[in-house]
């Protein structure tokens, strides 16, 4: 299996027991939820801390923008409901409002793109790519690429996850991370 890193963007580590300890699959995907509240990364450390919770995240961005870490890379966290999705993506839980549409904070926002940007570099995935589409999770084209490599916790799981807000800037995250991994 690949030789993991983990984000030198993290401030803050608290390390859940929440976890599948070797990942099956390499990481070739990004699954960005919402916390459905405004959350410090302390607060959401606590809660992934807690074995009854049985959920956590590789990362979770706080309200002011600071990036924690929860689940090494090198694991597959508890975060779509759908292991196969969780054993190759990066979960990133994000601060947001507590009532639809789970608007973030432009601090949390800023930090979610450079987030991904150093995750995609750091794993050789060189475009964001999204689609919308439940349907191409998982397919490739001629060349062995993922046709979308951003998924959706809703796609899993009777969830509003990640919020009409993240949802609604997909294209926007892919676009700003494209941007960033052609520097």
């Amino acid at each position: 299996m690949a030789n993991y890193t983990n984000s030198p963007l993290v401030s803050y580590v608290a390390l859940s027991p929440n976890k599948t300890t070797i990942r099956t699959h390499a990481i070739d995907t990004i699954t960005i939820h919402c916390t459905a509240g405004q959350m410090s990364v302390e607060n959401l450390g606590t809660h992934f801390a807690n074995k009854a919770v049985m959920a956590s995240s590789n990362y979770g961005i706080g309200k002011d923008g600071r990036i924690a870490m929860y689940v090494p890379e090198s694991s597959r966290s508890w975060c779509s409901s759908n292991p196969e999705n969780d054993h190759r993506a990066i979960t990133i839980e994000v601060s947001s409002d507590s009532k639809s549409p789970y608007a973030v904070y432009t601090e949390a926002y800023e930090s979610l793109i450079k987030l991904v940007a150093d995750v995609c570099r750091r794993n050789g995935i060189t475009q964001l790519r999204w689609k919308h589409d439940k349907s191409l999770i998982g397919k490739t084209d001629a060349e062995g690429k993922l046709l979308q490599n951003l998924t959706l916790h809703k796609w899993f799981a009777n969830k509003a996850c990640p919020g009409e807000f993240l949802e609604g800037h997909m294209s926007e995250i892919a676009e700003k991370v494209n941007a960033m991994l052609q520097q």
